[in-house]
């Protein structure tokens, strides 16, 4: 077990969330994205330009403008329409028998109605920039495509025939990542704001009707894989071990969707 940083003959299991460094308790500052060291907190009034902190969740930025782009591109307001959303949507049959593999990636683009992409932005837009400025932007955009591809996967287990659209799957995964990073430091995900959107959406996965059980459990399963990725890897210092944590889970994503497709 890792040692304090500063009091070497303490054993701790918590690291500062921002330079990773382990901590004991009395070296521990909670703060809102876990808990810090004492350089680091003294550091977390830190005043951003409003050009630095518009740039900071800049994947999380894109993600949605490509999502937009798609609604309006797709006609979303009339529940989806026209070639573009034909070719671009989930379905196991398209899947296995036209080959048409990037459906795993291009349905989690297309949303059915105003509603669907309002709700799933919005909740992008917060765990966006809860995570983005926390992991970079390089490991939040292999965190979503990864919790995406495992969405698609948990999807086509559960209704192959259906066609499924929507980023509620990747969604799902950062809610799980998120909590993830939180126990790592410390924190009860249950006892904050994550715990309690991940227990409501599940809830409303099941009580509402035309919603993809299967792709919001795979995409929080594949989140959670992937933070407990991010987390070894930060903890041997050796941050590309999380890509190729992300690399091995989602090839494993796509080879169990391919599978459950046919």
């Amino acid at each position: 077990m890792a040692t304090c940083y500063r009091h070497p003959s303490r054993e701790t299991a918590v690291s500062c969330s921002s330079c990773g460094r382990p901590i004991c308790p009395d070296c521990m500052t909670p703060t809102p994205v876990g808990m810090r060291c004492p350089e680091c907190s003294a550091q977390r009034t830190k005043v951003h330009t409003m050009r630095s902190a518009t740039s900071e969740p800049r994947v999380t930025v894109v993600l949605i403008v490509a999502c937009a782009v798609l609604f309006l591109g797709t006609n979303g307001f009339s529940g989806g329409s026209g070639r573009l959303w034909t070719d671009l949507y989930l379905d196991g049959p398209d899947i296995h028998f036209g080959h048409d593999y990037w459906r795993l990636v291009t349905s989690g683009f297309l949303h059915s109605g105003p509603i669907h992409i309002l709700f799933n932005m919005y909740l992008l837009w917060l765990l966006g920039n809860l995570l983005e400025p926390t992991l970079g932007s390089g490991r939040f955009a292999a965190l979503y495509l990864t919790a995406l591809l495992w969405g698609a996967f948990g999807a086509l287990v559960v209704q192959p025939d259906v066609q499924t659209v929507g980023a509620s799957g990747a969604v799902f995964g950062l809610m799980g990542a998120a909590a993830v990073e939180q126990r790592a430091r410390g924190i009860n995900p249950f006892q904050t704001d994550i715990g309690v959107l991940i227990i409501l959406n599940l809830v409303l996965s099941f009580v509402l009707s035309n919603i993809s059980i299967g792709g919001h459990i795979g995409g929080l399963v594949g989140g959670i894989l992937v933070g407990v990725a991010f987390e070894g890897a930060a903890r041997l210092r050796r941050p590309e071990l999380g890509y190729a944590g992300c690399l091995v889970l989602s090839a494993f994503a796509v080879v169990g969707a391919l599978a459950a497709a046919g």
